[in-house]
């Protein structure tokens, strides 16, 4: 339900706003790499909406690894946290094994003194 809700109120309106910006931004655009303006820099022609898809992808590349690194350390906790939670499983499992063998062997009663 959430994963539908996010889709229709952010996905669709930034799709339907992407495709305006392509339709509108047509004309060619140069993009010329050179810090220092002194010579002939890495130039690239293209169309200016190529560019903001490319700007709109990096820095969604960019935001998400950033969230990926910050997350690290929970993703560590969640490992070391699961792998407790298999030992202690495994404990649990062969207490209640030994458990089962005790009960299941034949228990004498002890023998009273005649007299």
């Amino acid at each position: 339900m959430t994963r539908k809700l996010v889709f229709g109120l952010v996905v669709i309106p930034l799709g339907a706003l992407l495709i305006a910006l392509a339709v509108v931004n047509r004309q060619p655009a140069e993009l010329v790499l050179d810090p220092f303006g002194g010579g002939q820099g890495y130039m690239v022609e293209a169309p200016f909406f190529l560019f903001l898809l490319c700007a709109f992808a990096l820095g969604l590349l960019i935001g998400g690894f950033a969230s990926w690194l910050n997350q690290g350390k929970w993703r560590r906790t969640a490992r070391d946290e699961a792998r407790e939670a298999r030992d202690w499983r495994r404990q649990a499992d062969r207490l209640e094994r030994e458990l089962e063998t005790a009960n299941a062997a034949p228990r004498q009663r002890p023998q009273l003194p005649s007299g």
